[in-house]
Parts: C-alpha cells; structure tokens; sequence
C-alpha cells in the first residue's frame, strides 16, 4: 500500500474513532462558584453560607472575610471551618454596608476569594434577598443559569401578559434582554394553547442549561410566527402552527438555532410542550420534550422528543410517538434521572419510562396504572437497591389510589386502594419522621413509611402533600404550602410553622408555588422565589439557621440538576441518594466540571 494511502487510512480511522464516546467520559456539570449568600438572621447577627462542590478536597476547610463601609476585608473567623458551610457574624456594624467572601483552604493554603456578597447597610432581618425586576406584568415560573459563565445563577422569568414575553437578568439585577413571543401566544388555554404560549397549565415550554458545554447557559424554547429575540430579530413564517426548537443565546437572547419540530400531529394544531434536561447518552446534555395536541375526539397525541445542541446547530436525536390513545398513561409532570447505574438518564412519565435512546424501557399501565397528578422518584429506602417511585391515581376504574414500585424494573411493591373512584390529587415523598428507617410517603390517608408501608401517624392525618424544601438545620424534609414553610411534628400530628411569606410582602406567583425552588444560593438548603404583589421584586427565600451537616451542593447531584430545569405541576426535587436522618455522607457524583 503507498505511503499516502496508508497515510489516508489512518487520517479516515482517527476521524471515526474521535466520533465515538470517550472510554470513561463523565457528565460535565456546572463549574460553579462558592455562591455566597448573607441574610440578618437577628438583630445583632448575620448569618454567611456557601457552596461545599461534588469535587472539593475532603479535607477543604474555609475562611470568611467581611469588609465593612468600603474598608479593607478582614478574616472574621477564628479556627478554620471544617463544619456545615455556614457562618455567624456578630460582631458587624450592621449600620453600614457589609460585604463577605470566603476563601476555601487546602493544606494549609487559601485559595483565590470567591465573588462577594454584600449585605447593604441598615437591612431588615429576614431570611430573604430581594430583587428588584422590571414592572412589566405577572410572573409564574422563573428558571436560573450561568448565562455569563462566571461561576454563579442567573435568572429568566417569564411574563404571563395578554401577549407573554422572557426576560433574564444577570444576577446583579442587570435586565439582560426580553423576547417578546407574539400573537400566537395570546391563546393561553390550559388545554390546547397557542404555538407560542408558554407557562400555561403544565406546559413550561421553556428552560435554560449549558447545552453546548461552553460554560454558558442557553435558554430552549419552541417559537412560531411573530417571535421577537433579544437583539430585535423577529421571526416569520406563514403558517401559525408551523413550530421550531430552538436555542437563544442566555447573554442576549438572540437566536442561536431552530430546526422544525416533527409535524406528525401539526393537523390536530400546534404542540403544547414541556421542556426538561437529562444527560440521555451520558455525556451529552440533551433538550427533552413532551409535547401533546388534542384531537377533535378529545383524545391526546403524544411525542417525545429529544434534541442536542453543539454550539452552532440544534439537531433531534429522536422521536417517540405514543403507539396507541389509552395506553401508557401520561400525567403533569416528568422525571429525568438515572435509575440503573449506567451513567444515562432515562425520562419517566407516571405511567411509562423511555431509555436515553427513545425506546419503551416499561409500561406501568399494564400493572394498572393510569392519569395521576403527581409522582416522586428517589432514593426511598436505603436499605433496598435503586431507586423507588412513588405515585398517586386519578379515577382508576380499580379503585388504585397510591402505589410504591422499584423505579429500575417498573414493578409495584405495594399498591393502595380506596372504596370509591376519586382523585387523589396531591401526593409528597420526603424524610419527614426520624422514628422510621428512610421517606415517608403520603397523600390524604395519612403517612406512610415508604420502605415498610406502616402507617406512621394517625389515619387520615398528616401535612398537606405539596412540595418539599430543605430548610432548617436537620437532614429531615420541611414544606413549603401555600407561601409557608413548614415542618411535620410527628408528636403533636402537625405542623410546626417555620417562616410565612406574606410576612415580608411575599406571594406565591404561580397559584401556591413559587416561581422557583432549588439549592441556588449558599449551602445544600433550598431556595424558594416568590414575587411581590405587584410583580416588581422577587423575594429570594434562603435559610438563616445553621446546621454542621456538610453536603456538597445539590445542583451537582446529577439527577437534582435535571430535575431543576422542569416544572410541570411543579414537585419537589430529588437527589440520587438518600437524603434524611441517620443519611450516610453521599458518595462524590461521578461527574467532572465544564471546562474543566
């Protein structure tokens, strides 16, 4: 064979071979900063958190550094925290303006400081940041990502008006850009809404990730006719049904790419959609979609499909349509989370879940499973293997009320019934009892533990099942209900009220959720953002009570950052271990950071 021949073949095998998965390449997440956080937490104190990462030093310890009035930062701490990642100053003016950075510290050696957090001068003692946000109209659900790449959240929030818009802010309070989403998206029905229509019902139709990997988060939408981008472009075509993916850079908001969304079902009208992310191959961050249209029978098509974007265009990976109208049953919200080990997501539905490559992985439906409005999918018991699932029923003609099932293999543990068809409607999964080994799980016919199917407080009796938020300093599960947040008393069989919003001025802005839940700032604890009456301000609900528990942050947990980029009927996030009392400290998440 000639010298250049053999040349060629080497050139054309190395090309091929640099197409296929890389031997041992891990799920690339954020890159995130120390996300520090500082709220009054008394009238003399101030209460300083941060991010412990997946990948830190075992032994990493830090330093907190406060400057205060514009003067020179000083080290405020006496020994090296090797605790909980939170702080308490009381020795600050709080009359002038305080701001703290910490600097983490490995064998003796500090590291560069992170970005600063500064507590202005005279602020209120509340367990909140504020911030402000354009008078534009209502507000429903609000997404974050590092739009600048720059280590920290950002924040795009919808606009639910007559005609809606997006609008993202860089974390500063800097409006970055708004996109304006037309006529098409005046037709806001909950059931069949326009093709641009967005946060309606529980279609999201938006969400915002690093699909790319350029250490820069996009922002996925579906667009029609009449859409105006952040640079002032506006996109046309003759046809209103007529749908497109696509993805708009997060810093402003112009168009990246689009590619036509499939128009199996484009007769029956435009696809209202749910949008998610999951890691389908295990290293590349796909765009998942659930999209359905109604037929003049009123009956729903269903599709998924998922979607990759490499930095210049946006591609579909696959297509799954519903094989036939009244099987494999559908609800409000979804899953995306790794339940065998492989390192791939699969996508889970309250009747069905599909493999990271589109295929029917099982059918829940055929153990009798159909429509509910709620599921959980976590680690429940952490004395069997896998994860495990939980779900609640909708007028199941056999009487099905509630189940608990192996969430790898589709099989049911324990199933309940009732003695009447009805609509459970509300179901929760969480630690929330310490006297009982792993989750509680409970709908409205008391509390469960999951792992044993004991009823664990009076029949009948428990905290209403809605959404839970890590809050206080324990590792139980707390709750946020209808602009509480709340704490389940197993002595008393109630509730024990921990903070209320409307004491600050605060609102729910979708119904009774926030706009937003998920660990976005300081240590593992949870977030909650909710609005102001008027829409003008955004209250960031952040905890000021200490705890020594040590976790790294939960965003670099594989299967609690997919589910952060969902809504749906907004549900509670969940971790890939078990999270709750007697936990064993999780193992480091096989990952790696973007660009890293």
């Amino acid at each position: 064979m000639p010298t250049w021949s053999r040349s060629l073949s080497a050139i054309v095998i190395f090309a091929f071979l640099s197409l296929l998965p890389t031997a041992g390449a891990k799920r690339a997440l954020e890159n995130l900063g120390r996300g520090v956080v500082a709220v009054r937490s008394s009238e003399q104190e101030v209460f300083i958190s941060w991010r412990l990462l997946a990948l830190d030093d075992a032994d990493i310890g830090f330093n907190v550094y406060r400057a205060s009035d514009g003067g020179s930062s000083e080290k405020i701490n006496e020994d090296i925290l090797t605790g909980g990642t939170n702080f308490v100053d009381s020795t600050a003016d709080l009359g002038v303006s305080n701001v703290y950075h910490i600097r983490s510290v490995v064998d003796g050696k500090e590291a560069d400081e992170s970005h600063p957090f500064t507590l202005s001068g005279n602020s209120a003692a509340e367990p909140l940041v504020r911030f402000p946000v354009q008078d534009t109209g209502p507000i429903r659900y609000l997404w974050v990502g590092d739009l600048d790449g720059d280590g920290e959240y950002d924040y795009v929030l919808d606009r639910t008006n007559d005609r809606q818009s997006i609008e993202a802010y860089h974390r500063n309070g800097t409006l970055l850009w708004t996109v304006t989403l037309g006529a098409n998206s005046e037709n806001q029905n909950n059931i069949s809404p326009g093709s641009t229509a967005i946060s309606v019902g529980h279609w999201d139709g938006v969400t915002v990730y690093d699909f790319d990997q350029d250490g820069k988060a996009e922002v996925a939408l579906r667009i029609a006719n009449g859409v105006t981008f952040g640079n002032g472009e506006t996109f046309e075509n003759a046809d209103d049904n007529q749908q497109f993916m696509a993805i708009l850079d997060g810093e402003t908001g112009a168009l990246r790419s689009k590619e036509r969304i499939p128009d199996d079902f484009i007769a029956d009208g435009p696809l209202a959609a749910r949008l998610g992310v999951g890691y389908l191959d295990g290293q590349t961050p796909h765009l998942v979609a659930y999209m359905k249209n109604r037929r003049e029978d009123k009956a729903f098509n269903l599709m998924y499909t998922a979607w990759t974007f490499d930095g210049e265009k946006i591609k579909l990976a696959w297509k799954w349509l519903r094989p036939e109208i009244g099987t494999l049953s559908d609800g409000h919200n979804t899953r995306i989370i790794d339940v065998d080990g492989d390192g791939k997501d699969e996508i889970h539905e309250i009747g069905f879940s599909l493999n990271g490559d589109g295929s029917l992985r099982y059918n829940l439906s055929a153990h009798g499973v159909i429509h509910g409005d709620r599921f959980h999918i976590a680690k429940m018991d952490p004395e069997r293997d896998g994860l495990q699932g939980y779900g609640i029923q909708q007028d199941n003609p056999s009487l099905l009320m509630e189940y608990y099932y192996d969430a790898d293999k589709g099989s049911l543990i324990w199933e309940h019934y009732g003695s009447e068809i009805g609509d459970v409607g509300r179901g929760m999964a969480g630690d929330i009892d310490p006297n009982y080994p792993g989750m509680e799980v409970w709908s409205f016919e008391g509390v469960y533990n999951a792992a044993e199917n004991k009823l664990t407080s009076a029949e009948g009796a428990g905290p209403w099942p809605h959404l839970g938020l890590f809050w206080d300093g324990d590792n139980l599960m707390e709750l946020f209900n209808n602009g509480k947040i709340e704490k389940w008393n197993p002595s008393t069989q109630g509730v024990d009220r921990l903070v209320t919003i409307g004491h600050y001025g605060g609102k729910p802005a979708n119904g009774v959720n926030p706009a937003f839940h998920g660990d976005i700032l300081g240590d593992w604890r949870e977030e909650a953002i909710v609005v102001n009456e008027n829409y003008t301000e955004l209250l960031i609900f952040t905890t000021n009570v200490e705890t020594d528990t040590r976790l790294y942050t939960l965003p670099h947990n594989p299967a609690y950052r997919n589910s952060m980029t969902l809504k749906g009927y907004v549900q509670s996030h969940h971790v890939d271990y078990f999270i709750g009392h007697g936990m064993e400290t999780p193992l480091t998440p096989d990952i790696t950071y973007v660009g890293v």
